[in-house]
């Protein structure tokens, strides 16, 4: 990991955090990060594909890490983070591969609904393509404490996170979101109470890692990362056809709570979500978290690298 570069571009009136490593000609590997995660979250990744004979890029998004806060995070919108990763890739010429994870897996269908000219192939983790706007979103088909909900009021999350140092609140929802079921809190409690302070760490996520993500998000604040994924959920994509034409590939963790997200799970195994990416290859992978990448690194990889040298 020591091998990775790091730089700052200017980008849309901020100074964004860019790590990268390796060299190839063709084209790069574009990682976008989910929360609460950041550039760190593809470590094991970017060397492997860089090692591959890849150039592997891991922004970290506006207001999340080493990147620049807007000077209004509340009115952040995911529309702002397709038009960094174009100004990125503009200032480069690049053609990419996205993989994206967690909410950067919308970053990545997104992209490639509005852009696909520039985008060859795309892998998302722990996310399929799924429709956007209020009409899309499943509210009834979710229990009234469920985190989404509570993050998406102003103001609530604030307070429950305000109640702890920032590296307690990241070890919380670190350990909250490797759970198979949706982390959901009952009327008289707060997101944060649903997990124990003494509750140890998953046996993959060291406390030295647990320390680079509090460091960062020491510097960030969590403001542009409650208004986008979560209070910028309902944004449409603004396209007329939703069809991912590009190939596709998804991987999921069999115990990941995003299973059970509005049906995610019939959804992806019934094939409908073929209907919106046609070109889908689906790998499930046994007692696989919300974490894969980080809980699987060498089986995530051989996935990925496998995929990537079939579509350049």
């Amino acid at each position: 990991m020591d091998k990775i570069q790091h730089s700052f571009v200017d980008i849309r009136w901020l100074k964004l955090h860019i790590a990268e490593i390796g060299k190839g000609t063709g084209p790069a590997v574009v990682f976008l990060h989910g929360f609460p995660e950041i550039w760190y979250s593809w470590r094991h990744q970017m060397t492997a594909v860089a090692d591959a004979g890849f150039r592997a890029i891991a922004p970290d998004f506006r207001g999340y890490g080493l990147s620049e806060k807007p000077s209004e995070p509340e009115k952040t919108t995911f529309k702002d983070l397709l038009d960094d990763l174009l100004v990125m890739l503009d200032t480069a010429n690049l053609q990419v591969l996205l993989v994206g994870k967690d909410f950067g897996a919308r970053v990545v269908y997104h992209f490639t609904l509005v852009h696909p000219e520039r985008v060859v192939a795309v892998v998302t983790l722990g996310v399929p393509f799924m429709l956007t706007g209020p009409a899309a979103f499943p509210r009834h088909l979710l229990p009234d404490g469920f985190y989404m909900l509570r993050w998406q009021e102003p103001g609530r999350a604030e307070k429950d996170f305000g109640r702890f140092d920032v590296k307690t609140v990241v070890k919380k929802i670190y350990i909250m979101f490797t759970w198979s079921e949706l982390p959901s809190a009952k009327e008289d409690q707060e997101i944060m109470d649903l997990v124990d302070q003494s509750t140890p760490l998953p046996t993959w996520f060291t406390e030295d890692d647990l320390q680079t993500y509090a460091a960062l998000y020491e510097k960030s604040g969590f403001q542009t990362a409650l208004q986008v994924p979560y209070r910028a959920w309902l944004e449409e994509y603004g396209v007329d056809e939703l069809k991912v034409k590009a190939p596709a590939l998804l991987i999921m963790g069999e115990s990941d709570y995003a299973l059970k997200f509005g049906g995610f799970d019939d959804y992806i195994k019934s094939g409908m979500v073929k209907n919106y990416v046609p070109d889908l290859e689906v790998t499930f992978m046994p007692q696989g978290t919300h974490f894969v990448q980080e809980q699987y690194p060498d089986e995530v990889n051989k996935l990925l690298i496998t995929f990537l040298k079939k579509h350049v």
